[in-house]
C-alpha cells in the first residue's frame, strides 16, 4: 500500500503499530466515486492478501468503522460520522473559518472553499455557497491535485521545497483541460510569482469554464498549510472583479490567520 509524505513523516517522528497502520489504510481506499468495495477490490488496491484483509475489515466491522453488506461488500460505518463531527466541533482552523467564509459568501455572491494540504494533494475542509443561481460545485472531502487549482498553488508556492521538487519532480503531472499549466518550470514561475503577490488566479485549468482566486492562511508560526478560495463561473471573474474579489478575500484570509495567532 504507497502511503503518503505526510505518512513518512509520522513514521520518522514516532513508532506505529503497522497493522493498525494497515487498517485504516483500508479506510483511505473509500471515495465519493466507489464508497463501496469488495474484498477483491480492497486486495486489487491496497495490495494486500484477501485472509488478511478479511480479518482487518471484520476488526473494522466490529468497531463500527466499516459496515459490512448483505452481498459481501463494504462500506464505511457510523463511528466515522460520529469522530467527523467531533473533529468538526472542536478544529479550531475550520470553526474560526466558517463565520468569515459566509460572510465572504454573501458579500461575493460567489461559492468560497477552504483547502488543507495533505501530503501531496489538497482537501476541502469546509466550503459555503454564495447568493447566485450559478455556484462552484464542490463537497467537503473532496481532494484535488495541487497543480492544477487556485488553492493548490497557494499551499505549494508557501510549502517546503521538498513539497514543491515532489509535486513537480515526477514523470507527469495531469492535464484536467487544454489550459491546464502542466510545465513544471513554467508553474515554478507561477509560484514565485504568488509568493510576490500573496495570491493565485486559475481560469479554466482545472474545470473548463470555472475560475477562482486564492489566498494563503498563515498559521501561529507563520507557515502555510491551508489556503482560501473564491470560486465561479469564468465570465463573472474578470480582471476588474478578481480586483474587487482579492479586496474582500485578502481581508477575509487575513482574519482568519489572525484568529490562528498569526500575526500579520
Amino acid at each position: 500500500m504507497k502511503t503518503s509524505p505526510s505518512t513518512e513523516k509520522k513514521k520518522s517522528a514516532a513508532p506505529i503499530v503497522d497493522s493498525l497502520a494497515t487498517a485504516l489504510g483500508l479506510l483511505d481506499l473509500f471515495t465519493r466515486k466507489e464508497p463501496e468495495l469488495s474484498l477483491g477490490q480492497l486486495s486489487e488496491k491496497s495490495g494486500l492478501y484477501k485472509s488478511r484483509i478479511h480479518r482487518l475489515c471484520g476488526t473494522l466491522v466490529h468497531a463500527g468503522f466499516l459496515v459490512r453488506m448483505p452481498w459481501a461488500s463494504y462500506r464505511l460505518g457510523p463511528k466515522l460520522m460520529v469522530l467527523g463531527k467531533i473533529y468538526e466541533n472542536t478544529n479550531s482552523l475550520v470553526n474560526s473559518a466558517r463565520p468569515i467564509m459566509r460572510e465572504l459568501a454573501n458579500l461575493t455572491g460567489e461559492s468560497v472553499a477552504l483547502f488543507n494540504l495533505d501530503g501531496e494533494t489538497s482537501v476541502c475542509m469546509a466550503r459555503e455557497f454564495g447568493s447566485s443561481r450559478l455556484v462552484f460545485s464542490i463537497n467537503e472531502g473532496d481532494r484535488m491535485q495541487l497543480h492544477a487549482s487556485a488553492a493548490g498553488r497557494v499551499l505549494l508556492a508557501y510549502g517546503a521545497e521538498a513539497l514543491r521538487e515532489s509535486v513537480l519532480g515526477g514523470e507527469w503531472l495531469e492535464r484536467f483541460t487544454p489550459r491546464t499549466m502542466v510545465d513544471p518550470e513554467k508553474i515554478k514561475s507561477e509560484l514565485d510569482l504568488i509568493r510576490q503577490r500573496g495570491y493565485a488566479i486559475n481560469r479554466g485549468e482545472r474545470e473548463l469554464e470555472v475560475a477562482a482566486v486564492a489566498a494563503p492562511i498563515f498559521n501561529c508560526e507563520q507557515e502555510v498549510g491551508s489556503a482560501l478560495a473564491v470560486v465561479g463561473p469564468e465570465q463573472r471573474f474578470s480582471d476588474a472583479r478578481i480586483g474587487e474579489l482579492l479586496q474582500s478575500l485578502l481581508a477575509a484570509a487575513r482574519n482568519i490567520s489572525m484568529s490562528l495567532g498569526a500575526s500579520l
